[in-house]
């Protein structure tokens, strides 16, 4: 059976330890990426959560896992909330899939 990993600042990702998510607490980009890619290395995780400040100065070891199957790497908001950086990238992941930009705002 596969796991569920988060990688971020301890105060983002402790609460995750209490749905079962393997938490791995990164003070710095580089730290999180070592832990990235043991991780992903390890074959153990088919997804791997990664805060979106770090998911950024990563941006480069993150597409290496792009055309893999797993594990799929998912950004979310750090403790300074969105930037936008994570919804990007599911837009360009969904964009990838489909073929179009499905993902628009309601026009109101």
């Amino acid at each position: 059976m596969y796991k569920i990993a988060i990688i971020g600042e301890r105060d983002c990702v402790m609460g995750y330890m209490a749905i079962g998510f393997s938490v791995h607490e990164a003070q710095d980009a580089a730290t999180a990426g070592r832990v990235l890619h043991r991780l992903a290395k390890s074959g153990e995780y088919a997804i791997i959560f990664i805060v979106e400040n770090y998911a950024k100065a990563l941006e480069e070891e993150i597409a290496a896992y792009k055309d893999s199957p797993l594990p799929a790497i998912i950004v979310i908001p750090g403790r300074e909330g969105s930037t936008g950086y994570g919804m990007a990238a599911i837009k360009s992941s969904v964009e990838r899939a489909v073929g179009a930009d499905i993902l628009f705002k309601d026009s109101k």
